[in-house]
């Protein structure tokens, strides 16, 4: 079971990312990091996208011990938005594509334009742009629409984004999710916009609906913040998760944002009970120059040294768990 995961501290989670809607890539991924060890896949709440998955895991011939969630957000919140450029004042400068860690930024004859199908809302573009010619935007979604064909492809999990500030649309959405599904809930919050004492009264107003150890909080230190392995850069991810800790909830911990390598052993150093890591930026950059070959899944030795690379950060993850 899933939960039994965070029990024995031994989830590693690829976060595929909640806005990634390419279907091939999510496919290649959940085939490398499942053969790698990876048991708990973040994905885009897509049909679609949780069949690519599906599909990565008959490629990796595993049945067992590996778990599907689907993430959704509010609106404004980075996970589920999409960067748009603004052609009339675009210089051709190509700092975007440069920058772009999904290489969701296409050159065209005399500017660039955004793949959405691989923006996942980064907005790495939007800071680097010298001229602010690059906004980030999302869109309303109907969870009681989106939800259900997603539910009946026997997911295990459903994340909500509860970044923002709009508490009121953070209850209206959090009551669907629980009115839709009875299963696992995962919580993914950060201090960005409310501090500590905010997230702390929004989470315990979310969780007055919830059995105790039936949620996970994805103490998200900085989102989509994982370029780098270091410990600066999971810094926040520990802060965030000591604060929940110390609140004695109860819930799972995973580690996230600005995830890497180093995460879990920095937790251990600061005396972090979490349950798992959950890595994104930082896993799919690892493999990137072989993933996106496409000759990925065909290619035994291509396949074999994203393996290595793979593996290793798993492996790497969970031993510090313990």
């Amino acid at each position: 079971m899933l939960l039994d995961l965070f029990k024995n501290k031994k989830c590693f989670k690829l976060v595929c990312g909640a806005g990634n809607e390419d279907a091939k890539e999510v496919e290649k991924l959940v085939t490398l990091y499942s053969k790698a060890g990876c048991n708990f896949f973040d994905l885009c709440a897509k049909p679609e996208i949780v069949d690519a998955a599906k599909r990565g895991l008959e490629n990796a011939g595993i049945k067992e011990d590996r778990y599907l969630c689907v993430s959704v957000g509010i609106k404004g919140d980075p996970h589920v938005s999409k960067a748009k450029i603004n052609k009339d004042n675009c210089i051709n400068c190509g700092k975007c594509d440069k920058n772009c860690l999904q290489k969701a930024v296409l050159k065209e004859e005399n500017s660039y334009k955004i793949n959405t199908q691989r923006c996942i809302g980064c907005g790495r573009c939007a800071k680097e742009c010298p001229k602010q010619c690059i906004e980030m935007t999302s869109e309303f979604k109907n969870l009681k629409e989106v939800l259900p064909p997603i539910i009946s492809k026997s997911i295990d999990c459903i994340e909500f984004h509860a970044l923002g500030e709009d508490e009121n649309e953070v209850d209206e959405k959090w009551n669907d999710i629980n009115n839709l599904y009875d299963g696992p809930l995962s919580i993914c919050i950060d201090r960005s916009k409310l501090g500590n004492e905010k997230v702390l009264a929004r989470i315990n107003r979310m969780l007055e609906r919830r059995k105790p150890y039936t949620t996970i909080i994805q103490a998200d230190g900085a989102p989509m913040s994982g370029g780098k392995d270091d410990f600066k850069t999971t810094l926040q991810t520990v802060a965030m998760a000591e604060i929940f800790q110390n609140a004695k909830l109860p819930v799972f911990l995973l580690l996230s944002g600005g995830t890497n390598s180093k995460s879990t052993e920095l937790a251990k150093l600061c005396d972090i009970n979490a349950g798992g890591v959950a890595i994104g930026s930082y896993a799919r950059k690892i493999v990137r120059e072989y993933i996106d070959r496409d000759d990925f899944l065909e290619n035994e030795e291509v396949f074999n040294k994203a393996l290595a690379i793979a593996k290793n950060l798993v492996d790497i993850s969970l031993e510090h768990m313990n």
